[in-house]
């Protein structure tokens, strides 16, 4: 009986000894929970559903690279208005087709503000806002953004929208969808006046006239290039007269 009961006790130890062992090396493998990867603003929009469009352009133009860098390499938050692809094709026909590389650049930026803005803060901002697109004082690429209540406005001089939703906030990004595509002064707003005409100097008269004084005196040509001798003639005729009256004279 000893020996039955050894033995149930060494296949007891035995059997708890290996699941210790199985248990601690599967503790060791499991793997230790993923870190949160960086902010990716593709990655925001195409969860978000609607925005292929406003993606295929962050991609094209490598801007929606310079939104991740910029976030994930600095503590400047940003904040992105990401229109909807309803919104690109109300667009007329050709918009997107006309802009040369540049300005689709410029066009992306321009929905792009180099800070983070919650809803509440649209209430106290200084407009115009400067976006990523640059200069906003000369009427070039002027936001203006105002809020009543629940509603935010959004005005480019060109497009008038309100923000619809807010798609993504983690308090350095925020992502705004509008219905429109924001289109800047700069490139789709009315063309600058051409400048007037310089009004052409008067011509001087007087002394600084360029044609010189007629002598009357002097031979003239008319217009066939002949010289006239009025004057010349008339002294001749007086000068003939008075010699036949000598003559005459004399002969009496």
């Amino acid at each position: 009986m000893a020996t039955q009961f050894q033995s149930h006790v060494c296949k007891f130890l035995l059997l708890f000894i290996l699941q210790c062992i199985i248990t601690t090396t599967t503790l060791a493998q499991a793997p230790a929970p993923a870190p949160s990867g960086p902010t990716n603003i593709t990655k925001i929009l195409e969860k978000a559903g609607q925005f292929t469009t406003l993606m295929r352009l962050f991609k094209l133009t490598q801007v929606g690279d310079q939104i991740n860098t910029q976030l994930n390499n600095s503590n400047q938050g940003m904040t992105v208005f990401a229109p909807t692809d309803n919104a690109f094709s109300a667009l007329k026909s050709g918009t997107l087709n006309s802009l040369s590389d540049q300005q689709k650049v410029e066009l992306l930026q321009f929905h792009v503000l180099p800070q983070y803005l919650t809803t509440s803060q649209f209430q106290t901002i200084s407009n115009p806002l400067r976006t990523q697109a640059g200069d906003s004082a000369s009427n070039k690429f002027p936001l203006n953004i105002t809020s009543s209540g629940n509603q935010v406005n959004v005005t480019t001089g060109v497009v008038d929208t309100t923000v619809a939703n807010t798609i993504y906030t983690d308090g350095s990004l925020a992502v705004y969808q509008v219905d429109k595509v924001l289109l800047p002064m700069d490139l789709f707003g009315p063309p600058s006046p051409a400048p007037a005409p310089t009004p052409e100097k008067k011509k001087k008269s007087g002394a600084d006239d360029d044609t010189p004084a007629t002598d009357d005196s002097t031979p003239s040509a008319d217009a066939s290039g002949a010289v006239g001798f009025g004057g010349h003639l008339h002294g001749f005729m007086v000068g003939s007269v008075g010699v036949i009256t000598l003559i005459a004279l004399f002969c009496l």
